[in-house]
């Protein structure tokens, strides 16, 4: 009976295990926050990179994992190939200046023939060969170490630099490698085939990492003080081999979804390409989408939020060309979780979240895809009949920009079709779009980069690590253990004790001051950084008098004031947390924060607008927690622990075995691992008040509120506004609601007769009109309508009296005067951010009557020449609203 997944992954985190590695639960999808090189995790050693640089400690010199990774350069190849996947299991195990190439060689050799029984005489090894460049013979070392493991010589191949050489980067650490490899046989190739070749005999199955030179310039090599090794085995292409499998979609891991597909569509796997494509595309799509919204990505139109949109459209999109119903995304969802939830609970904490943005995005694009996909048939059709190698940018740019369509479902169908598409145009079409998105703003952490790294050089020749005492104390009796000056007067200072917090976990850092014992000194703390992934800081002074020297005593006083303000706004923060999941469910996840001592600011996954009455619960909710008056406490507890008892982690954020957990009350409301510094209890806050509910990104929403004094003082000023209305209007405060309504009663009275008094819109019904207006996600209200009128001139008139009774709206109104049609289009600038752009809209419109025109993003005009298409026309620019802001 062949090994099953789970079992290889087993055997391999056994066998390393029981040879003194400590075993790593795999990191999430999401790098941790001071990793911010990559968006989604690549590789088994991306979590350990710190590790291995030197900023962190490593928990034990020998570690192994099975680490989950995505590739987004390998979307693409997904379905046309035996092997790609976007999401995989590596399996490593890592030697951080410990042992190396013996013992490794030694250890690979043992688990490839007794562990996972492959005969010795089919695994082949490469060892790199040499590179003058780099001056550098061949790994004659590896080469000794194989033939003493039992290689043969002439199984041990030699290769060239560019297969068996591997560097992170242009500079910096590198080394040779060796690859192990599984001949398949004679069947499968030609007697003269080699490992490392271009052929189907030999399978690459493991590669092991000998890191030992430090390259710095380009190609000139010295020797790494510490050398350490680092390997990777894909679990998943692995098991096509053990399993006897042609493709890895036919292994355990992905033959149930195969399945479920064949089952959903009536078709077979292998019947045709288009077919064992689309099954393959849905397999991996599926188990990547799981997984990365369970690991806190939602999906939206920038970074990682725009990869997961990738691949569920097209996966969406494959679904449909082979005639899956809609609503198939959760039925691939909860088969991964069958395959996957033992080795990953996960994806069965997360079943909710991950079932809610699948059936939402399957919902939304699906409209996008219909009328995206027609408009595309027809632009094939024309560039045939006109015998035109491909697409051109503008017709790529518009299904992108205004009906949504992605370029890479463009891209594929094209070349399904024989044609092309102008990429090189769209990008320079795109590049506009973004430099006109961007005018007027910008930012440089140029600075802010370059005194991180200082600060980073001063912790690192440093011989000792600040200990933080601010969880305890705000004032504290400390040694100057390290200083630098900087150019522009700051100066960097290395504490012996400190109680000064660094900016983390969304709170900024603390202000103070540093004062000489004497008290002939004194320096303005203006920022505290974090370095050595956080385990270490550096202060950041501005001096006011005197100088500050190594060695000298001083007293490090916390401003209590700005402390205590961002201490109520951070516990708030988790109070919000816990009461935005309650009232609106368990798919809210914080997606970044921004605690300060005048304001929190909390952003978190939520897929439209809050309503009054949800708004109102959770400013309630919060606000009776903190009349409970709840203790606050911090534990210290493990991180198994932690999660056992429902601790909240944060979006992005990086947790070593043993974590700091801050529970309220009896921790059954709010219980969340933080780093940062909190009230005492609940009544420290004293009043909690939501100033904005607002969008951030896409499936993104942003609360902004206050508390503390700040919050009465807003009172105070709402109690006074209301008073001086009242005054005005000659009522009390409690009858201003209703004498307003009388106003607004009047006001519209005025307007009706207005409107009889005569015009071009007198015959108008504007409350009809305005009745007619549809309301959609995020408060949107869209308008589209044939109206009556002889004179042109009164269509931009009609909308901007609409446009006032609207708020946040999309307009687009159509007449015919004259024997020809106009248009008006006026877009509210809040839609405009959402995607729905005047201009492009009524384009849209007044192609399909046969005219044209355009304007600005938020007002536009047009005509056409055909008033029999007028109806279809509007119906086209709805269509169009619509789709832009599905997403």
């Amino acid at each position: 009976m062949p090994m099953t997944s789970d079992e290889i992954r087993e055997t391999y985190l056994s066998f390393f295990e029981a040879r003194g590695h400590q075993r790593l639960r795999s990191a999430p999808l999401v790098p941790t926050t001071h990793d911010p090189s990559v968006l989604l995790t690549t590789a088994g050693m991306h979590p350990l990179k710190p590790y291995f640089q030197g900023i962190e400690q490593p928990p034990h010199t020998r570690l192994t994992s099975c680490q989950k990774c995505f590739r987004a350069t390998d979307i693409e190849n997904v379905g046309n190939t035996l092997r790609h996947l976007t999401f995989f299991e590596m399996l490593g195990n890592f030697s951080i200046g410990d042992y190396f190439k013996e013992e490794v060689i030694g250890f690979a050799w043992e688990l490839a023939t007794r562990g996972f029984g492959f005969r010795e005489e089919d695994v082949w090894v490469t060892v790199f060969g040499g590179d003058e460049e780099l001056g550098l013979g061949a790994d004659e070392e590896a080469i000794e170490l194989w033939l003493k493991a039992g290689v043969p010589r002439e199984r041990i191949v030699e290769c060239p630099r560019s297969e068996n050489f591997w560097q992170a980067g242009p500079t910096g650490p590198c080394g040779p490698c060796s690859e192990l490899y599984l001949d398949r046989g004679l069947e499968f190739g030609k007697e003269d085939d080699l490992p490392g070749g271009e052929n189907e005999r030999f399978l690459e199955f493991w590669n092991l990492v000998f890191m030992q030179f430090d390259q710095n310039p380009v190609n000139t090599l010295t020797p790494l003080p510490a050398k350490n090794i680092d390997t990777g085995l894909g679990l998943n292409r692995f098991a096509a081999i053990l399993q006897g499998k042609e493709s890895v979609f036919e292994t355990d891991q992905f033959w149930p979804l195969i399945e479920l597909g064949q089952e959903l569509s009536g078709r077979t796997y292998g019947q045709d390409e288009e077919t064992t494509r689309a099954l393959r595309i849905l397999a991996d799509h599926s188990r990547a989408m799981t997984f990365l919204v369970a690991d806190g990505v939602v999906p939206s139109n920038e970074d990682r939020g725009y990869i997961l949109r990738r691949v569920m459209r097209r996966a969406i999109q494959h679904g449909r060309r082979i005639g899956i119903e809609p609503g198939f995304l959760p039925k691939f969802a909860a088969r991964v979780e069958q395959i996957m939830g033992a080795a990953y609970p996960e994806i069965v904490e997360q079943r909710e979240a991950i079932r809610k943005w699948l059936v939402a995005e399957e919902e939304g694009f699906g409209r996008t895809l219909e009328q995206g996909t027609r408009l595309l048939d027809d632009l094939v059709a024309q560039a045939k009949a006109q015998n035109e190698e491909g697409l051109g940018a503008d017709d790529v740019f518009r299904l992108h920009d205004t009906f949504g369509f992605p370029i890479d479902i463009t891209r594929e169908i094209a070349a399904e079709h024989d044609l092309g598409v102008d990429e090189s145009g769209f990008e320079a079409l795109m590049d506009q779009q973004r430099a006109n998105s961007r005018a007027g703003g910008g930012r440089s952490g140029g600075g802010q980069d370059h005194l991180r790294h200082r600060a980073q050089e001063l912790a690192g020749a440093s011989a000792f690590t600040s200990e933080f005492t601010g969880y305890t104390t705000t004032e504290q009796a400390t040694t100057v253990g390290a200083l630098e000056a900087e150019t522009d007067g700051r100066v960097l200072v290395k504490l012996v004790e400190s109680p000064f917090y660094a900016a983390g976990g969304g709170q900024v850092s603390d202000s103070g001051w540093v004062q000489c014992e004497d008290g002939d000194c004194r320096a303005r703390v203006v920022d505290v950084l974090r370095v050595a992934g956080g385990a270490d800081q550096v202060v950041v002074v501005e001096p006011e008098q005197g100088t500050l020297k190594p060695g000298e005593h001083v007293h490090a006083v916390v401003d209590r004031d700005a402390r205590h303000a961002t201490e109520a706004n951070h516990t708030a923060t988790h109070l919000l947390h816990a009461a935005l999941r309650r009232r609106l469910g368990d798919h809210v996840r914080q997606a970044g924060s921004a605690v300060q001592p005048d304001k929190l600011r909390f952003d978190f996954t939520h897929g439209q607008a809050l309503s009054p009455d949800e708004l109102r619960d959770v400013e309630d909710e919060v606000n009776a927690k903190v009349l409970a008056n709840l203790p606050v406490r911090a534990l210290t507890t493990t991180l198994d622990e932690a999660k056992g008892l429902g601790a909240m982690a944060l979006f992005g954020e990086k947790y070593g075995d043993v974590v700091r957990m801050v529970e309220v009350g009896d921790g059954s409301f709010s219980r969340e691992l933080c780093g940062g510094t909190h009230v005492r209890s609940t009544a420290e806050i004293g009043l909690f008040r939501v100033l904005a509910e607002t969008s951030s990104a896409a499936n993104v929403r942003r609360i902004e509120a206050i508390t503390g004094p700040a919050a009465v003082t807003l009172l105070r000023e709402h109690d006074t506004a209301l008073r001086e209305a009242a005054t005005a209007l000659r009522a009390t405060p409690e009858q201003v609601p209703v004498e307003v309504g009388k106003l607004r009663g009047r006001i519209k009275e005025l307007e009706k007769a207005a409107k009889q008094g005569g015009g071009a819109g007198s015959a108008l019904d504007l409350d009809a009109l305005v009745a007619s207006a549809t309301e959609h996600d995020g408060g949107a209200r869209v308008l589209t309508a044939v109206i009556e009128t002889s004179d042109p001139k009164a269509l931009p008139d009609v909308a901007d009296r609409v446009k006032g009774k609207l708020g946040d709206a999309a307009i687009v109104l159509g007449a015919v005067a004259d024997g020809r049609v106009h248009f008006v289009a006026t877009v509210a600038p809040a839609l405009v951010e959402r995607g729905v752009r005047a201009g492009a809209i009524v384009k849209i419109a007044a192609e399909l009557t046969g005219g044209g025109g355009g304007g600005r993003d938020t007002m536009a005009r047009a005509g056409g020449r055909d008033p029999e298409k007028l109806t279809e026309a509007i119906d086209a620019a709805r269509t169009a609203i619509e789709s832009a802001l599905a997403g």
